[in-house]
């Protein structure tokens, strides 16, 4: 009797262990969310029948892979800002330990160095018109990444042709965007390398989304091992015209199928992958791939996607087929990475250093217009910094005002000035505490002045005394002539 229920209890173990395996034990440790888009319908340009596909496809395995997927189809501009509103909404409300996916399939543009996502709407006249109708990539980019989470994956399948005639100014492909500049834990893809076009392929789907449905099914791969495998696949049925470019700046692991080690974050600003600047020299490149076959070389290479492992490949490779294709790719990523730095930088001088090297390029005209641009930002400075030390100096012109409290705060270079000019005025009270030592003394003043005209006193005092005794006795009259007359003289 005992052996029926061992065997069920048996039975029923096993059942339990084979769905622990079929179930992605990911989903289980973290929360998973993700935002599928396929812009396929465009109202003003030929549609895009594989973006559709893409989306579809990609929201079946994101759901086989734990993921709470929300998609949205062909939205305009006011729809598309809704979506990643609301989208952002629920990452915010699912925690810390979430893990937030966008998917994006459509057409991307690239206008003074910011990179756009499409609107199905979109019917530009002008390059000015792209900020107005389109969605930028960093108010995505910058919206889910203030917020608390374990990681946030952008996947971009937008880099294909632009096909608006309005914008023949326009670069070619998407910028770069560096994950490192921003806040830690964001991986971002673009079907292609910065500044390329990709193909929207014959089959069903892209080249990129008809590699990552394959590559990111296998269990236990690592993000960072999917994208690099999807980048081989797709130069491979490209013919090396397209190849996937990445940057990374997670600080957790992550993996679509199998175990995640995301519980055990990695040491504090370390990045899990270092594909645009590199972790090995051009010197160890050319000892690592010296010696192989050309084959061999050029998948380590594309894998890389490193500018120094390119250089050593076409340096060691001269003569192999591969290498003017790679050499375009190298020449083109040194471009965008000049690029990259002069918008960053956006002054005048980044903008002259970026034209001293590629002024024929497709962004040479961006790049002039934003050297103007510049210049007459530059110029306007100085003059709203001359208004500071003018607004100080306008200090009351009439004796009888009184200076009042400057609305803003004086800076401690003006305080001095003011007490300066303050003191140099010395006060009355010192006027008359410190006595004067040129003026001479009163006596000194007689003594200078020149005698009155006439006898000296004591004879006019004797003149007096007889006049008024002569007076007194031939007549008063006399006398007071002479008196008046004396007085007059003196």
């Amino acid at each position: 009797m005992r052996r029926p229920v061992l065997s069920n209890l048996l039975l029923a173990s096993g059942f339990l262990a084979l769905a622990q395996l079929m179930t992605p034990t990911d989903a289980a440790a973290e929360a998973r969310l993700a935002l599928v888009i396929g812009q396929s319908a465009y109202r003003t340009v030929p549609e895009l029948p594989n973006a559709a596909n893409d989306a579809k496809g990609m929201t079946e395995l994101l759901g086989n892979a734990g993921f709470t997927v929300t998609t949205a189809a062909n939205l305009a501009q006011n729809e598309m800002r809704a979506a990643i509103s609301d989208f952002a909404g629920k990452v915010s409300g699912s925690g810390a330990d979430t893990v937030a996916l966008v998917f994006y399939a459509g057409h991307g543009l690239q206008i003074d160095g910011e990179n756009y996502l499409v609107p199905v709407d979109l019917d530009p006249k002008r390059e000015a018109d792209i900020p107005l109708q389109g969605v930028r990539l960093n108010d995505m980019l910058n919206t889910l990444g203030a917020l608390p989470t374990r990681a946030r994956i952008f996947m971009l399948d937008a880099c294909r042709n632009n096909p608006f005639p309005a914008l023949s100014g326009a670069g070619h492909g998407l910028a770069i965007v560096d994950t490192k500049a921003g806040a830690p834990g964001s991986f971002i893809s673009y079907s292609t390398s910065p500044g390329a076009e990709a193909e929207d392929g014959s089959g069903i789907d892209s080249p990129y989304t008809t590699a990552a449905l394959t590559i990111a099914k296998q269990p236990n791969l690592p993000i960072e091992e999917v994208f690099k495998r999807i980048r081989v696949a797709v130069a491979q049925s490209t013919d090396g015209r397209q190849i996937p470019w990445e940057s990374s700046s997670l600080t957790t692991d992550f993996k679509f199928f199998g175990e995640s080690s995301g519980s055990t974050p990695a040491l504090p600003g370390a990045n899990a992958m270092a594909l645009a600047g590199g972790t090995r020299s051009l010197e160890d490149w050319r000892k690592e791939l010296r010696g192989k076959p050309a084959m061999v070389a050029y998948e380590l290479v594309i894998t890389e996607d490193t500018v120094e492992a390119y250089q050593a490949y076409i340096e060691l490779y001269a003569q192999d087929t591969r290498t003017p294709r790679v050499r375009t790719v190298l020449e083109r990523r040194r471009q965008m990475l000049a690029w990259e730095r002069a918008t960053a930088i956006n002054t005048r001088a980044s903008f002259e250093a970026y034209l001293a090297n590629w002024d024929n390029s497709d962004l040479a005209a961006t790049a002039r217009r934003l050297l103007l641009r510049v210049q007459n930002r530059n110029y306007g400075v100085p003059v709203a910094a001359a208004a500071i030390p003018v607004a100080v100096a306008m200090g009351p012109t009439c004796p009888c005002s009184t200076p009042t409290t400057p609305a803003t705060p004086v800076t401690p270079s003006v305080a001095p000035v003011i007490k300066k000019r303050v003191d140099d005025t010395p006060p009355k009270r010192k006027v008359v505490e410190t006595p004067p030592k040129r003026r001479p003394p009163p006596e000194e003043v007689v003594y200078e002045r020149a005698p009155p005209p006439g006898p000296p006193p004591g004879a006019v005092m004797q003149g007096i005394g007889i006049g008024i005794g002569i007076g007194m006795g031939m007549g008063g009259r006399g006398g007071g002539d002479h008196y008046r007359g004396d007085y007059r003289r003196y």
